[in-house]
């Protein structure tokens, strides 16, 4: 009696671990898939820090995320298990699955940085064309992915009748021949463990979550190599750039993109603007500007409006210049000027007119210059770090500069509006490449393997990880709002 007892739990074990391997198995599948359609243009650390100012969406794209992911296995398992006691299941029946699952690798992208397979179908502004910034389609895959579950299992309790016209059941416990099945199902799920710790462990925030250094600030540590790299990133007496702002700015309060009023109220609630930009808004300068740690995040508002309303020919160009214009953070964000959205102010006004060459030479490098918040190059503005860049990348090249001076001052106003990101490039270069920060080419740190969120995180966060004591705890990254 005990050994048939023994057998019986045995037996339900085995079965419980068939089917729960299959389920897994494919749940592992389809989130690997879904990071991977992330990680094309952007990261976890991107999509967490680009929503951090609305709690609900991000909330919401997870657990809808997580939730399709489950059904998906649940599926996979119903699916098995109806095969072996019925035999094979109507397609149709089935169907939402797969469906399901395309919708949510399309789904699967930070609203902020776009999407390379929504692009690729037309939909070049990625996730933020849509009114709920794609958790309409998050709703939608995890809808199709819950309805087959009920049809099937609908089903199965039509089927198991027991009267004479119902189909005779078979047998759905583990037997002996379905061990290789098992064994490679196990197996599967240890290599799809591999392959997604692999692609995660680069993440910034799986990264961040396994290393967990005392935290402290940018400007003091106990890290002699760590301050030294710092003071040369962002020097305490700030960047001397030889860009001037003109009357750029006046001419944007004038045509109304910038809102006197909204701008002043704005930094009044932080202090009030410091006192070499109080007349910015209604003087020109002609002063180069001095970047520093405290007044970079106001250059950011002061060069988005600027690259985001500035004419160039090849706007027409831009991945942002379409049906979804209004729907990006560079457009939707920019909330400072009199009309409601930026994007009604996208390449409208001669601010800083530019000639031929220098718009080709503006438009080159902001081609070939990137930022460690998404994927995405310059040209594609898509959020204000992108904008502001662009504006900076105008003025510079009306006021004569070479493409070297460009790239420089691009890489310095990059660093302190990335500031761990671009500390932590210099430290691996310095560490890792022998290369003092100021012998980096500006070009190569800007170009796609530094300086995007997936270059970075590959081939900067990995490296300089692999070194003990390098670096200290981070206290998160510039976001993509005023």
């Amino acid at each position: 009696m005990r050994k048939l007892t023994i057998k019986k739990v045995k037996a339900k074990f085995l079965t419980a671990a068939f089917y729960g391997s299959i389920g897994l198995t494919a749940s592992l599948a389809l989130f690997l898939v879904f990071y991977w359609s992330l990680s094309l243009n952007s990261s976890i650390y991107s999509l967490i820090n680009n929503t951090k100012s609305e709690p609900v969406y991000i909330w919401i794209y997870a657990l809808l995320t997580i939730g399709t992911v489950i059904l998906f296995g649940v599926n996979a398992t119903l699916f098995i298990y109806r095969w072996r006691k019925f035999g094979p299941p109507r397609l149709k029946v089935q169907g939402g699955s797969g469906l399901g699952a395309l919708v949510g690798v399309a789904a699967s992208a930070c609203p902020v940085c776009g999407s390379v397979l929504l692009s690729a179908i037309g939909i070049a502004g990625g996730l933020a064309v849509f009114p709920l910034q794609g958790l309409e389609l998050k709703a939608l895959s995890f809808g199709l992915m819950a309805f087959p579950v009920w049809l099937t299992m609908r089903e199965l309790k039509m089927l198991s009748c027991g009267g004479e016209n119902c189909p005779i059941p078979h047998p759905t416990s583990f037997r002996a021949k379905d061990k290789p099945y098992l064994l490679a199902t196990l197996s599967l799920i240890a290599v799809l463990a591999a392959v997604g710790w692999n692609m995660l462990k680069s993440d910034p925030i799986v990264y961040g979550f396994f290393n967990k250094p005392e935290a402290t600030n940018v400007s003091s540590t106990n890290n002699p190599l760590y301050d030294e790299v710092v003071a040369k990133v962002l020097p305490i007496q700030g960047f001397q750039s030889k860009i001037y702002l003109g009357d750029s700015i006046v001419k944007l309060v004038n045509n109304g993109v910038i809102d006197k009023n909204k701008l002043e109220a704005i930094y009044k609630e932080r202090g009030g603007l410091p006192n070499d930009l109080k007349d910015i808004l209604t003087q020109p300068s002609n002063r180069p500007t001095l970047l520093t740690r405290d007044n970079a995040s106001i250059y950011v508002n002061l060069l988005w409006p600027l690259g985001l309303a500035n004419y160039m020919t090849t706007n027409r160009e831009s991945p942002i210049n379409g049906n979804s214009l209004f729907n990006f953070a560079s457009t939707g964000g920019w909330n400072l000027g009199k009309a409601e959205n930026g994007g009604t102010y996208f390449n409208k006004f001669s601010i800083i007119p530019l000639t031929p060459e220098q718009e080709s030479l503006v438009t080159k490098v902001s081609k070939n210059t990137y930022r460690p918040c998404c994927n995405n190059s310059t040209f594609f503005q898509d959020c204000n770090h992108g904008s502001a860049l662009l504006g900076l990348l105008e003025l510079g090249a009306s006021q004569g500069m070479t493409e070297d001076e460009l790239y420089k001052e691009a890489l310095a106003f990059n660093s302190f509006w990335f500031p761990q990101n671009y500390i932590q490039t210099a430290l691996y270069f310095k560490v890792v490449k022998n290369t003092e920060w100021d012998k980096v080419d500006p070009k190569v740190a800007l170009g796609a393997d530094y300086s995007t969120g997936s270059g970075w995180g590959k081939n900067v966060q990995t490296e300089i990880a692999k070194i003990p004591n390098l670096i200290p705890q981070t206290r998160g990254g510039a976001g993509c709002g005023v």
